[in-house]
């Protein structure tokens, strides 16, 4: 069964993890959803790193918080905040990606 993440999350967001990172937050509507797709592993390094045209050594790391029903995906900024060119300054535009994820469940 195909499902977007957007469909099963209350909140999909970014948000700046110092300068010189991007840090994103996943919280699910129920524990049910939340203990499949975990189990099921279609959040991880190469998903995060494949949406973001990025080396997969540029996830820091993903952090599942079962008390919050929430998955949070860190990476490296490919510029650092208010570096020359770079276009949202506090990160909090970068969530897109995410949103648009479909996958097998």
């Amino acid at each position: 069964m195909k499902i977007a993440l957007r469909e099963i999350a209350a909140v999909i967001r970014s948000k700046n993890s110092g300068p010189y990172e991007l840090t994103f937050d996943v919280m699910l509507k129920d524990k049910t959803m939340y203990e499949k797709i975990r189990e099921a592993n279609v959040i991880n390094e190469q998903v995060i790193a494949d949406l973001y045209r990025i080396p997969k050594e540029d996830v820091l790391s993903i952090v599942w918080f079962p008390n919050a029903l929430a998955v949070k995906a860190t990476i490296v900024r490919p510029l650092p905040s208010g570096d020359i060119g770079e276009r949202d300054v506090y990160g909090a535009e970068q969530h897109a990606p995410l949103m648009e994820y479909v996958f097998d469940l």
